[in-house]
This record gives C-alpha cells, sequence and structure tokens, in this order.
C-alpha cells in the first residue's frame, strides 16, 4: 500500500512540473521573425512523397533511408530498375515477357517506372492543374483530385485503364470523395472536426 502512495506523489509531482513549465503564451503575435529563427547550420533531406503511395510501394525498407535523401534528379537512373521489378511484380498488367505491354497513358513498364521512381511534382504552367483528368497527365495536383485512383488505374488498368481495366477490382480504392466539402477560400481544407 505504501509503494501505491509512492507512486501517485510521484505521479502528481510530475504532472505539477509539467503544468508549470506550459504557459499560455501562444496568444501573442510575433510579426518579426528575422530575430527568432535561426537557419544557420547543416540541414538534410529526411522523406519525399511527391506522389502519394508511390514511396510507400514502390521503395523496399532497405532503400528508403537512401531514396528519401537523394537528389531527384538522380532518382531515376538509380531506382528506375527496383520500381520496374516491383510493378512486374505487383501488377499483372505488366507482363515482363512482353516489353511493349504498356499502361492508359502508353508507358511501358520501363518507361512508367522512369516516371515513377523521379519523385517530384510535375507542374504545367499552360495546362490545367491535375494529376489525370484523361487528358492532362501529371500537370500538377489539385486538391480534389482522386491521386490514388489514378495511380491504381495506371498501375493496373493496363492499356485501356478505366474504360476497360485488366483487372477492374483493383483500379480504386472505393473512397469516391473527402467527408467534408473544401472550403472556397485558403486554407481549402475544412477543419478536420
Amino acid at each position: 500500500m505504501k509503494f501505491n502512495k509512492i507512486k501517485l506523489f510521484a505521479i502528481a509531482i510530475l504532472a505539477s512540473m509539467t503544468a508549470i513549465n506550459c504557459s499560455n503564451d501562444d496568444d501573442e503575435i510575433i510579426t518579426d521573425m528575422s530575430s527568432e529563427l535561426d537557419f544557420s547550420g547543416t540541414y538534410i533531406q529526411e522523406d519525399q512523397m511527391a506522389r502519394p503511395a508511390i514511396n510507400t510501394v514502390f521503395v523496399n525498407s532497405g532503400m528508403k533511408d537512401a531514396f528519401n535523401t537523394t537528389v531527384p534528379s538522380q532518382m531515376g537512373a538509380m531506382y528506375q530498375e527496383a520500381f520496374q521489378t516491383k510493378l512486374e511484380t505487383l501488377s499483372p498488367a505488366y507482363d515482363p515477357e512482353s516489353p511493349s505491354d504498356a499502361n492508359a497513358l502508353g508507358l511501358t513498364a520501363s518507361q512508367f517506372t522512369g516516371v515513377l521512381a523521379t519523385d517530384v511534382l510535375t507542374v504545367s504552367l499552360d495546362n490545367p492543374t491535375t494529376f489525370f483528368d484523361g487528358t492532362n497527365v501529371l500537370t500538377g495536383r489539385a486538391l480534389a483530385d482522386d491521386v490514388i485512383d489514378v495511380e491504381l488505374i495506371l498501375i493496373f488498368g493496363g492499356e485501356m485503364g478505366l474504360s476497360d481495366p485488366e483487372f477492374p477490382g483493383l483500379v480504386s480504392d472505393n473512397v469516391s470523395s473527402n467527408d467534408k466539402e473544401f472550403l472556397p477560400s485558403f486554407p481549402y481544407l475544412a477543419s478536420p472536426w
């Protein structure tokens, strides 16, 4: 019984120390950030995820750190072959025995994984901003784009994509909309709750 009282006393002291160390100074608005921030030092890239799920699916756990810190201009040459092996393993829509087998964009496994292995978000200044709208491809990413479905279509849909997918059960995550509407002005995303 005495030991339980000691534990309760220790928890009470820890809680009170935490409460004392917390302050309510988050209401102050700092307008001159130059005197507060220090950007000196060496910074390193920790993670890359320009195209959601691509890094997660195609980068094996043993090469995650190396991939995430590789300069994008070097990614294609370094990781395309590993991506292609993974793509051909995952998707029967790409037959390794038929190198001309392509996806809805007309890209072969080699071409498509060359695009995927360079994990950057491409943007076009002349076309609509979209991940894929049936005509424009990887010209940016609009907030409402269903990126996961597009990726699934390009991986499992085969040459006809969504119009006649080779593997219809694998071309959608079946999440057709957000739980909340986007806002018409910044920050555009609805509050989480």
